[in-house]
């Protein structure tokens, strides 16, 4: 096992920068906006290409 490679690296820098775009990564106090947070950087696709608004569905 290598760990997630370059590839995965990749995924997860994309998945940071567009949920700092779309106001994810703010007030990491509270835990629902922990969990969008690190959601909107897993979940990426959608957030950048569908549009989803992870914060009426997680809050």
């Amino acid at each position: 096992m290598r760990g997630i490679g370059l590839i995965g690296t990749i995924y997860l820098a994309i998945g940071v920068v567009v949920a700092a775009t779309h106001g994810y990564l703010v007030a990491w106090n509270i835990p629902g906006n922990i969990l969008e947070g690190l959601a909107a950087i897993v979940l990426w696709p959608l957030v950048a290409i569908f549009g989803v608004n992870l914060h009426a569905l997680i809050a």
